[in-house]
């Protein structure tokens, strides 16, 4: 059954189940199958529509949050490490998160969420749809299928410096973000929105083009999240702000909707809140839920409009 949070994120209010969920100007985050909430979604209302499904790795995503102090004790013990100058600390596990990400055939698992997706975009909607190398070049062939080639707009390649480096091949540091539009030429795109980065030579331009920057290209070099930075949450996979902030500027209007059926921490609604967005979040993990809900509230004390949650 369905729950719809009233102004405060923590208070509940019950719908019946076959309700449909109206975007009557209130942020919503859905607990609940994003197969089975996107029905409930009014047909052609969003700007955007970000999908960062798991990427069917075949194996468990997980997270671990440590606490770590400087500790005097003379022996060396399980969970103490030796620093520069031979100082000593101690690591104290927190909580973990994790999520399974292994489906049997993932692209009938993706096929009715992307074309619910596509109806509920409107003719100037763009959908970012995230995946990394395993899955890229299948989910692009069926993203022919439901939006046409001609509706393809960009890939982009999102390329980070972290995590293992393989020797025996060249180490994997790059996610996919294959764009599709709603109506071909009609789409929304707002190039001045978004913001310039540093020219990497920036010596063979003028002072001025330099002063300015230049507008990001289809590949966005970008760090993680960082280890100790304000938006970090601790959840598997979190994404960093500045990389969905540049969708979200080019492809939606102020006060214009945008939807991530697969919210995880809830990247989307924070940078949307930011940004002057509406949006619409899912998610099928009571933690990722609860991390969402908790980083949403902690954001609304600084700005007007608290997000609204519905739960099926």
């Amino acid at each position: 059954m369905p729950t719809v949070a009233s102004s405060t994120v923590a208070q509940v209010q019950f719908r019946s189940a076959g309700d449909e969920i109206s975007l009557d100007g209130e942020d919503l985050l859905v607990a609940g199958d994003n197969a089975d909430v996107l029905p409930r979604l009014p047909a052609g209302a969003f700007d955007l529509v970000y999908m960062d499904p798991p990427f069917n790795t075949g194996r468990a995503q997980a997270r671990a949050t440590l606490s770590v102090e400087r500790t005097d004790a003379g022996d060396i013990s399980a969970g103490t490490r030796v620093g520069f100058g031979g100082r000593r600390y101690t690591s104290t596990l927190l909580h973990r998160l994790s999520y399974a990400d292994e489906f049997d055939d993932y692209l009938s698992f993706l096929e009715p969420r992307l074309r619910a997706a596509r109806d509920l975009l409107a003719e100037h909607g763009t959908l970012y749809f995230h995946i990394d190398y395993r899955e890229a070049h299948y989910c692009k062939l069926l993203l022919d299928e439901i939006f046409g080639r001609e509706a393809f707009l960009n890939e982009l390649i999102w390329a980070y410096d972290y995590g293992a480096k393989p020797r025996r091949r060249w180490p994997a540091k790059h996610d996919t973000i294959l764009v599709y539009v709603r109506v071909p030429g009609r789409h929304h795109f707002d190039a001045d929105a978004v913001d310039r980065e540093p020219y990497m030579a920036p010596g063979l331009v003028s002072a001025e083009k330099a002063a300015r920057g230049k507008r990001p290209t289809d590949v966005w070099f970008h760090t993680i999240v960082p280890t100790n930075g304000r938006e970090k949450t601790g959840y598997p996979t979190q994404k960093p702000e500045g990389v969905l902030r540049r969708m979200v500027a080019a492809s939606s209007r102020p006060g214009g909707w945008c939807l991530d059926p697969f919210a995880g921490s809830g990247t989307l609604g924070a940078v949307c809140r930011e940004l002057g967005r509406r949006f619409v979040l899912i998610d099928s993990s009571p933690t990722a839920v609860e991390v969402t809900r908790r980083r949403l509230s902690e954001r609304a004390v600084s700005l007007p409009s608290p997000a609204r949650a519905a739960q099926t």
